[in-house]
């Protein structure tokens, strides 16, 4: 079987998005334009992170991935194989970011900023986030475009004490979750709630759509490994763009 020796572009250190990011979209270009076949098997990890220029922990979190969304296989002992049938592309029911689900669907993201700026908490936005009202709120509305389509109004409000530094990250192509990784806050939980409305005209402009089009509108409040509140986030999806994949299960007794 042929293995994969060369990668066609480059990890960036200084780039916005997380190495192991750029690393699922330069193998997941590789399958798409047909260089790495179905059944084919990767070059050994060593030299997978030479030609990519990141540490193995790095390309393990990218192939891991890879494998979770079905285009990779693991065989102990052998390597990294290609899947031989591609799972299908689908929103996820998990909590991750715009860029992760990008790079799981192999497709490239981009924002344009709506609004980054400063606020004081208002008395709902408080109660929610266990703040006092007036609270400093850093608040980061963006169009989220996946291949130059636009996909979504996403608006987050996080306290500006939990990452200061947050006013100056440039969001146009950065990544919110990783800005908050790099200042230890880490999101594992988020209690939402779904409804469907209609597209006002702000939303209608920004996402192309006529007043009144469907919109899927997601309602977040994101948590901590403590289950301490952590930021607010309003997504609301164009309605023929998304579609959200979950599970119920049916207890008994």
């Amino acid at each position: 079987m042929k293995e994969f020796r060369e990668v066609t572009g480059a990890i960036l250190p200084d780039y916005s998005e997380p190495l192991w990011v750029q690393a699922v979209n330069l193998i997941h270009g590789e399958i798409e334009k047909g260089v790495l076949k179905p059944g084919a098997r990767l070059a050994p990890e060593r030299e997978l992170c030479g030609q990519l220029g990141i540490s193995r922990v790095t390309l393990r979190k990218a192939l891991t991935h890879l494998v979770e969304r079905g285009e990779l296989s693991a065989s102990h002992g052998r390597g990294w194989y290609v899947a031989r049938t591609a799972r299908k592309k689908e929103w996820p029911s998990n909590l991750e970011s715009f860029s992760e689900t990008a790079a799981r669907m192999g497709l490239r993201p981009h924002s344009t900023v709506l609004r980054a700026r400063t606020t004081p908490a208002s008395f709902d936005e408080a109660e929610r986030l266990g703040v006092a009202p007036g609270t400093a709120l850093f608040c980061l509305e963006r169009v989220r475009l996946l291949d130059d389509v636009p996909i979504a109004l996403d608006l987050n409000r996080i306290p500006l004490a939990l990452v200061p530094e947050v006013e100056n990250a440039d969001f146009t192509t950065g990544s919110f979750y990783a800005t908050l990784a790099r200042a230890g806050v880490e999101p594992v939980r988020a209690d939402t709630t779904i409804e469907a409305t209609k597209a006002d005209e702000h939303a209608a402009e920004h996402l192309g759509l006529a007043p009144g089009d469907p919109l899927l509108v997601l309602h977040q409040l994101a948590l901590g490994s403590g289950q301490e509140p952590l930021f607010l986030s309003t997504i609301r999806y164009a309605g023929d763009r998304y579609r959200l994949r979950t599970s119920f299960a049916r207890s008994f007794g």
